[in-house]
């Protein structure tokens, strides 16, 4: 973002002072509304300037300032920052209704069919749809359940790659991507894609996601996206995307296989679309847009929620003692932990809250916009507000956690907190309407990995340097160098 930045500074030079000598003309005119405390900001780009490389730890800082409810303008888009634990209960349950629509934003728009998935698009009644659909359909507990078998498949695959390693350095990082990438596959379209092409789109797909549009929050610049080349990179990704969609669309409508056991979510999104007679009409690129959600949902914060976890645990010996004395009173010997012994391990549940208490995947969320004018903690809101719940921030509130930088699980094992949107403290995947329906898809796959990685191996870094725990910049927080360890067999 920096580079972007530095261009629309020199750019909002020229406005600045005819802008500071209009203020005063107008200064008569300010709104009697009574709104939440904002940082100054410059003409044209507003608070842009003071986000960095790492918007999160930024907003944090700015709230320590500012307060838990702050108003800030990136370029000339108000945006509201919830940073605390009151304030995102106020806007994703008392308010929730008024808070669950997305704002226009044009890279999203051109990678998901003009936002016709469930992730970004506007809520109504097209929302409701599409979420009903995936929902009932696509990620009930039942369907997840359907689809043990891939999961099984691919990790008892995973393990048999890290055996081969014999002791040798193994990179857990890739061994994450390709099993999350392959299930996803599977369970999304019917078979597994590998192959450097589809990994190669699928990671230029995410980088796109997590980059700055300038045309988002200050229209009159989206020139500069066209020029920086922004708009062509989404336009060629799109587009490569939907060709490889269409071939997969082509072949499940032209193939034979008709048993129910086999099918995968392409297969049901098409027999929706073939057999639903109440009015609402599962368009084509509906279903590619429901698709790319999952991949992008179901593949990038899964494997992140996976990497984050063994990587505190290999930082933390004692955690990982605990969790693999844990593992091996249920595994008892036999060749593998089950799906069904994961509701049995308490210790294992608590490692992943911590881990996506400290790594939230999505800092930030997905941005939120307000659909009417509301009073909020008592600060005037204007219907078209942005809203950001800085979910990262409120996951280390020293008034709300102890310790609240210290990776500690034990914390987990006596209290009702937990990720799935009811508790306001932890929200790695959101809450209220707009909280992410596959919840259950992501973890029950990280929870069978990790459990079984565990049980099956002793890990340890390879090298002398310790563990690098640098952060990736984008909408997704990644580990910016993979884990490489040395597995040996439990015996």
């Amino acid at each position: 973002m920096s580079s972007t930045l530095q261009v629309l500074l020199f750019l909002s030079l020229p406005f600045i002072l005819a802008l500071l000598i209009l203020k005063s003309s107008f200064s008569s005119t300010k709104s009697n509304k009574n709104l939440p405390p904002s940082p100054p900001k410059l003409p044209l780009i507003g608070n842009l300037h003071q986000l960095g490389s790492s918007p999160h730890r930024a907003l944090q800082a700015m709230a320590q300032t500012y307060g838990p409810l702050m108003l800030i303008h990136l370029g000339t888009v108000p945006v509201l920052v919830a940073s605390s634990v009151d304030a995102a209960k106020e806007i994703m349950k008392t308010h929730d209704l008024i808070f669950s629509s997305r704002p226009h934003l044009n890279i999203p728009d051109k990678l998901f069919y003009a936002c016709k998935d469930i992730a970004f698009s506007k809520y109504g009644e097209y929302w409701r749809q599409v979420k009903s659909i995936a929902v009932l359909h696509l990620l009930s507990n039942k369907r997840v359940q359907s689809y043990q078998h891939v999961r099984d498949d691919e990790m008892t695959t995973m393990m048999e790659k890290i055996r081969r390693a014999n002791g040798s350095a193994v990179n857990l990082s890739e061994l994450f991507i390709s099993l999350t990438n392959n299930v996803v596959c599977r369970v999304a379209l019917g078979k597994a894609y590998e192959g450097r092409k589809f990994k190669n789109l699928l990671d230029r797909f995410m980088e796109l996601l997590g980059c700055f549009s300038v045309g988002s929050y200050i229209p009159s610049l989206r020139w500069v996206d066209r020029l920086s080349g922004l708009e062509r990179k989404a336009d060629k990704v799109a587009k490569e995307f939907d060709e490889f969609l269409e071939v997969v669309l082509d072949e499940h409508v032209n193939k034979n296989d008709t048993c129910v056991e086999s099918r995968d979510l392409v297969d049901i999104l098409l027999e929706f679309q073939r057999d639903n007679d109440k009015g609402f009409r599962l368009e084509r690129d509906m279903i590619k847009a429901l698709i790319v959600d999952i991949f992008s949902a179901g593949t990038d914060t899964t494997f992140t929620s996976l990497e984050w976890a063994t990587c505190e645990l290999l930082r933390h010996p004692r955690a990982m003692k605990q969790l693999k004395k844990e593992v091996n009173e249920i595994g008892q010997g036999r060749p593998m932990i089950t799906e069904d012994d994961l509701d049995k391990m308490p210790y294992l549940k608590a490692v992943f809250k911590e881990g996506l208490r400290l790594h939230t995947p999505l800092p930030l969320l997905v941005p939120r916009e307000s659909t009417e004018d509301i009073k909020l903690h008592g600060y005037d809101i204007q219907s078209g507000t942005q809203v950001l719940i800085n979910a990262w921030a409120i996951a280390r509130d020293p008034s709300v956690w102890e310790e609240p930088e210290e990776f500690r699980p034990d914390r987990f094992l006596n209290s009702p907190i937990d990720y799935k949107g009811f508790h306001f403290e932890l929200l790695p995947f959101g809450a209220g309407r707009r909280g992410c329906p596959g919840i259950q898809f992501a973890m029950v796959v990280n929870e069978l990995v990790l459990a079984n990685l565990v049980y099956k191996f002793d890990l340890a870094l390879v090298g002398e340097e310790g563990m690098d725990m640098s952060e990736t910049n984008g909408i997704t927080v990644h580990k910016k160098c993979p884990i490489v360890v040395s597995a040996t067999p439990c015996s």
